[in-house]
C-alpha cells in the first residue's frame, strides 16, 4: 500500500480553532523546535520509533523517517478566535511558555492574527466573544468558513483542521443529525442542535479537509458528518485530548485489569484556572466534559465480564475553577482497590501537570498523522481514523464498536496501522519463533 501514499510534498496548512493556550503552545513550540531552540519531547510523531520485523532485526526507525509525514519546516499556521489577539498576545496572557522564549519568537508569533470565529454565547456561556462572524443564518456561517479555508488553500498545497476551542454545552444527537440532508437542513434553519463546532467540521469536509476534534463536544461524531467524510474522504477523528488525568487512567486501569485486581470506587477531582477551567465552571460545559472523562473506566473493566471485581465500581469525576493556578493543573486521584481474598489497598495519585504542555504534541500529532490518512486512500476513505484513539479521551468508533481506551493497545494499534499502510508485517508480540 505504501506505493498509493501520495508525498508529503509543498507546505501543510493547520487551521486552528481557538488561539488560546493550548494553540499557541503548539505553534510556538513548533517555531521553536525549527528554530533549534527546544525538543519536540512528548511528540511521537517527532521523537518516536517503530519497530520493524523481528526483536534481533534491530530495525527500529524514527516514525517520521518511516513514513511520509510533512516535515515541520513546511508548516503554515492559521486559525480562527473569538478575541482579535495575535498569537504572541494569546500566548502572553495564558502564560504557559517562559517570557523569555515568547520574546525571541514575538517577531513570527505576532504575524498569526486570528480569522473572525463563529460563536454563540448560547453552547459556551462563561465566555463573550467579540472577534466573530454575523450571518443570516448557520448555513451563511458554514459558507463563511468555507470561504476562510478556499483562501488559506490557496497559499498552501494541503490543509488539516483541528479543534482546540472550548467545551460546549451538553448537547446529544437529534434528528438534524442523522443524515447530510437533515443536517444541511438544520444549517438553513439555524437549528438549535447544531453547535459551532460542527460549523466548522461541515465547513472543513465539505472542502475535503480533515478534522480532529480535541474538545469533548458533540461534533463530529454524529452520521451526517461522519456521512460527508467518507463521501469526501476527508479523515475524521475526536474526541477530546488525552492530556492528564484521564491519561493515567488508561494507563492504570488496564494495569489492574491485567492481574485481576478488583476496584470498588475511583474519585477524581481536578483544580485548574485559565479559559479551560472558566467555562468548565458553567455546569453544561462541565456535564460535556464529564460524559468524556467517565466512560474510559467502564470500556476498560468491562464489568459486564468481570462482576466480581468491577460491577459495583462508585467513579466521581470533579472539575474546580481555580484562578491562582492558571494552566498548571492539578489532577488528584483517590482509587480504592481490592485483592487476594477482597483485602483492601489504596492508591493516591497526585499529577501536577502542565494542560497546554501535554496537549500541544497531541494537537501537532494529531495534524500530522490526519494529513497523512488522507493522502493514503484506503484511510482517507473510511471516514473515522480510530487508529488515532492513542490521543483522545473519548474515542470514535464505527457505529456499534465499542472504543478500546486502553492506552497500550491503542499504541499497538497506531503502530500496527503505520506497519499496514507502508506494507510492513504487523507485529503481534507472540515471539514464539525465537524458540523453534
Amino acid at each position: 500500500m505504501s506505493s498509493k501514499i501520495a508525498p508529503a510534498k509543498g507546505k501543510l496548512g493547520v487551521m486552528v480553532v481557538g488561539l488560546g493556550a493550548v494553540s499557541t503552545t503548539m505553534i510556538a513550540g513548533v517555531e521553536a523546535v525549527r528554530r533549534g531552540l527546544a525538543k519536540p519531547i512528548g511528540s511521537l510523531t517527532q521523537m518516536g520509533t517503530i519497530r520493524l520485523g523481528k526483536r534481533t532485526d534491530g530495525s527500529s526507525p524514527l516514525i517520521k523517517d518511516f513514513v511520509p509525514l510533512a516535515d515541520l519546516k513546511d508548516i503554515v499556521f492559521t486559525g480562527w478566535d473569538i478575541f482579535e489577539d495575535n498569537v504572541y498576545e494569546a500566548a502572553a496572557h495564558a502564560a504557559v511558555l517562559d517570557k523569555d522564549l515568547l520574546k525571541e519568537l514575538k517577531p513570527y508569533l505576532e504575524t498569526i492574527k486570528p480569522l473572525p470565529a463563529v460563536f454563540d454565547q448560547y453552547y459556551v456561556k462563561r465566555l463573550n466573544g467579540t472577534h466573530v462572524k454575523k450571518g443570516k443564518n448557520k448555513r451563511d456561517l458554514a459558507n463563511q468558513v468555507i470561504e476562510d479555508i478556499r483562501a488559506f488553500k490557496k497559499t498552501v498545497d494541503r490543509v488539516v483542521i483541528i479543534w482546540a476551542g472550548s467545551t460546549e454545552i451538553f448537547l446529544e444527537p437529534t434528528a438534524v443529525h442523522q443524515s447530510l440532508e437533515a443536517f444541511e437542513k438544520g444549517l438553513d434553519n439555524s437549528d438549535i442542535g447544531i453547535a459551532p463546532s460542527q460549523i466548522y467540521a461541515y465547513a472543513a469536509l465539505s472542502e475535503g479537509v480533515p478534522f480532529a476534534n480535541g474538545a469533548p463536544n458533540l461534533t463530529v461524531d454524529a452520521p451526517a458528518l461522519i456521512e460527508l467524510s467518507k463521501k469526501n474522504s476527508a479523515p475524521i477523528c475526536g474526541k477530546d485530548f488525552k492530556t492528564g488525568q484521564t491519561f493515567m487512567k488508561t494507563v492504570l486501569a488496564p494495569a489492574f485489569k491485567a492481574r485481576m485486581l478488583g476496584v470498588k470506587g475511583w474519585f477524581s477531582t481536578n483544580i485548574l484556572g485559565n479559559r479551560d477551567g472558566e467555562v468548565l465552571d458553567e455546569p453544561q460545559s462541565f456535564k460535556t466534559k464529564e460524559e468524556s472523562k467517565l466512560g474510559s473506566l467502564e470500556y476498560i473493566f468491562q464489568p459486564e465480564l468481570y462482576p466480581d471485581l468491577y460491577k459495583n465500581i462508585y467513579h466521581k469525576i470533579r472539575i474546580n475553577y481555580y484562578p491562582p493556578r492558571g494552566d498548571d493543573k492539578e489532577a488528584w486521584d483517590n482509587i480504592d482497590i481490592f485483592g487476594w481474598l477482597g483485602y483492601p489497598m489504596q492508591i493516591k495519585v497526585d499529577f501536577l501537570c502542565r494542560d497546554s504542555i501535554l496537549a500541544a504534541p497531541i494537537a501537532l500529532d494529531l495534524v500530522l498523522f490526519l494529513d497523512l490518512a488522507k493522502r493514503t486512500p484506503d484511510l482517507a476513505s473510511i471516514g473515522i481514523q480510530e487508529w488515532l484513539s492513542f490521543y483522545l479521551k473519548s474515542p470514535q468508533t464505527a457505529e456499534g464498536l465499542y472504543p478500546e481506551h486502553d492506552l497500550f493497545i491503542q499504541s499497538m494499534k497506531l503502530k500496527n496501522t503505520l506497519r499496514h499502510i507502508m506494507g510492513q508485517d504487523l507485529i503481534t508480540h507472540l515471539g514464539l519463533e525465537y524458540y523453534d
